[in-house]
């Protein structure tokens, strides 16, 4: 049975004694390191991409999922999950290497997927079917709506933080929601109320797709959402300007865990927890897949470098980050981050 979580303050204190125990020493960090959580060892990885050498660990709450970084590159946000039961997120000075806070997100409880955007934290809350806002700026979560669907998971939101992309796993949908700005709605004699004014208000578009949708990504020019679904192993593709399912390919990605584009736009990685494999397909009219190669056991997290040239496959069931060699489309490498590795992010410092 698992014990009861503790309060963010303890939290914070126990992540501090273990820091200093572990003796979390600052070194010095080049502009862009690759930040790896370990589930198991309940830390994050801080990762010199160049030379693939972990620089710190620095510890983190139990059951740690996804983590993103700040705009700025010099904070970390963790999303401590417990399947949709826990309700925390744990902050994490970059320079320092060191935990900072930890923010109690109930009543938005499971918090999972991560993203940085418009100067706030925005996650996805599973246990709540709903989605939240974070300001690092206040220190409070100041905005937050439903989904409705089940388990809400990932989550995508746009640069101006206007439009949030979420897939609802159990529900096999997509949820859009979109900040809009309505006009005052006429009165029973057809005329707009005096002093009636347009007010700003979200609306939700719910897209049905294959269950089992959990990893998606829009792509970079912004038109398509792709999302693959572990249960049937299709691949659903959005047009997100007409707000319906295109096209669904029969990939076959069975068990797929997190899809990822390349920073072109031109490829399409869909990794699998169930086989371990990394699929590879062409973004472009074609929609054929390019490769299918092993990583091990199970493959989960994504990420590409910015040139295109790697990517990084967080390898849970292998306690390894695979390096993929993305032109000669192989395993170049494994990096130890710990127990475990899911979720991976990049931190860039201008």
């Amino acid at each position: 049975m698992r014990k009861a979580a503790h309060s963010p303050i303890l939290r914070f204190f126990l992540m501090t004694v273990v820091c200093i125990a572990t003796d979390c020493t600052a070194q010095s960090v080049p502009q862009t390191t690759l930040l790896a959580l370990s589930k198991s060892d309940h830390t994050l990885a801080i990762v010199d991409p160049a030379t693939l050498k972990v620089i710190a660990r620095v510890p983190v709450g139990s059951d740690p999922h996804e983590v993103i970084a700040s705009s700025d590159g010099k904070t970390a946000y963790v999303s401590i999950y417990g399947g949709g039961s826990l309700h925390e997120l744990n902050v994490i000075d970059l320079v320092a290497q060191r935990p900072l806070v930890t923010i109690d997100t109930r009543p938005l409880i499971g918090p999972h997927g991560l993203t940085f955007a418009d100067g706030k934290v925005w996650f996805s809350a599973e246990g709540a079917k709903s989605v939240g806002r974070y300001d690092p700026a206040t220190g409070k979560l100041d905005w937050s709506m439903g989904t409705g669907q089940n388990r809400t998971h990932m989550i995508y939101v746009t640069p101006d933080g206007k439009k949030v992309y979420t897939t609802n796993v159990s529900a096999g949908t997509v949820s859009i929601l979109v900040d809009s700005l309505l006009q005052p709605s006429p009165g029973p004699m057809g005329s707009v109320p005096p002093g009636a004014r347009p007010h700003r208000d979200w609306i939700q578009i719910v897209i049905p797709v294959a269950k089992g949708s959990e990893g998606f990504d829009v792509s970079p020019d912004g038109r398509e959402l792709w999302t693959a679904a572990a249960d049937d192993g299709t691949i659903s593709i959005i047009d997100l300007a007409a707000m319906k399912v295109i096209a669904t390919i029969d990939a076959k990605v069975l068990g797929a865990n997190r899809l990822k584009f390349t920073p072109d736009g031109k490829r399409v990685l869909i990794s699998s927890l169930r086989t371990g494999d990394l699929s590879i397909y062409d973004a472009g009219p074609s929609h054929k897949e390019l490769k299918r190669l092993n990583t091990g056991r199970g493959a989960a997290g994504i990420l590409v470098d910015a040139d295109g040239s790697r990517a990084f496959v967080g390898c849970t069931a292998d306690n390894y980050v695979a390096v993929i060699d993305l032109k000669r489309m192989e395993v170049i490498g494994h990096i130890d981050v710990g127990g475990g590795p899911d979720g991976l992010a990049w931190a860039v410092r201008p």
